[in-house]
């Protein structure tokens, strides 16, 4: 099985079982809201992030003091998932850890993807378990890619916005060039109260990131017409991607970020990084809401 289709009248979905990637959302008129993933542009439709968010350190993480390569974002969105459980309208996914993940991650771990269709409203839930006898230190986040101009909007890019759910006057963090890590000094944010003007020049120099989010919910779309809301009650983070000129925009709830510029530390001391107790679970959550009227 390579995906899984769900459906509830409403709306339908599509999760492969590689990297339990969502690769479609489509409302109810089989208009098509997730990007698509040219691989001439950017291969990927809304990857999962795990162990880590962004990059490493010299691609590498350190536990104990001993050096772990690990690609950027980790290897979730890479590894095959099993399917654990399934209904017309939901299905959840399972990665365990292997040899091969010890490799670059030397720890014991559950990672369990649900995808639940309710109503207008794809829910997503990420369980990450600790079946080990040490601290399990993992950093989570969704990185789903949206059409953008949106489905039906009949609008340039520049005519969306994103309106978040409360005024965020903090800062923005961005990448140094090279996979270096996060910048140290934040920009001014580009946020006016809690709406951001939309433009593919807003990115030139790669992602937006929100590292002192207030928001836990954003709607993104043309003003007076209806776009998408996503709520991420328990993830603090967020980065806005795309690649300037790409029709899409990536809308990234994150648990951690990418390691500060000058980082040597342990992976624990990652930015974000969760510190799960032996035999405990957390949970994150994203819900995405097709159709939504502005907030």
């Amino acid at each position: 099985m390579d995906s899984v289709s769900l459906s509830n009248g409403v709306i339908s979905a599509v999760i492969a079982t590689k990297g339990a990637e969502l690769v479609s959302l489509k409302d109810a008129a089989g208009a098509e809201w997730l990007w698509q993933a040219d691989p001439a542009v950017w291969g990927r439709h809304a990857p999962i992030l795990f162990p880590i968010v962004g990059r490493a350190t010299n691609d590498a993480i350190r536990y104990r003091g001993v050096a772990y390569p690990i690609g950027q974002h980790g290897f979730a969105r890479d590894s095959a998932f099993a399917v654990i459980e399934q209904t017309e309208a939901s299905v959840t996914l399972r990665l365990v850890a292997s040899e091969a993940t010890r490799q670059h991650y030397p720890f014991d771990f559950e990672l369990e993807l649900t995808y639940a269709l309710d109503g207008a409203t794809l829910r997503q839930r990420a369980t990450i378990t600790n079946p080990g006898d040490d601290v399990l230190p993992a950093c989570f986040g969704y990185h789903p890619g949206f059409a953008w101009p949106l489905p039906g909007s009949d609008a340039a890019q520049e005519a969306h916005i994103v309106l978040f759910e409360k005024d965020e006057p903090a800062g923005i963090r961005r990448l140094v060039p090279g996979g270096a890590g996060v910048a140290l000094d934040p920009r001014s944010t580009p946020v006016v109260g809690r709406r951001l003007p939309l433009s593919p020049a807003l990115f030139d120099e790669d992602a937006i990131i929100f590292d002192q989010l207030k928001s836990r919910s954003l709607w993104f779309g043309v003003p007076g017409r209806p776009g998408l809301r996503a709520d991420f009650p328990d993830m603090p983070h967020l980065g806005l991607w795309m690649k300037p000129g790409a029709p899409y925009l990536c809308i990234e709830p994150w648990q951690g970020h990418a390691a500060p510029v000058g980082f040597s530390g342990e992976v624990g001391d990652i930015p974000g990084m969760m510190k799960i107790a032996p035999g405990t679970s957390v949970a994150r959550h994203m819900d995405v809401t097709l159709g939504a009227p502005e907030v």
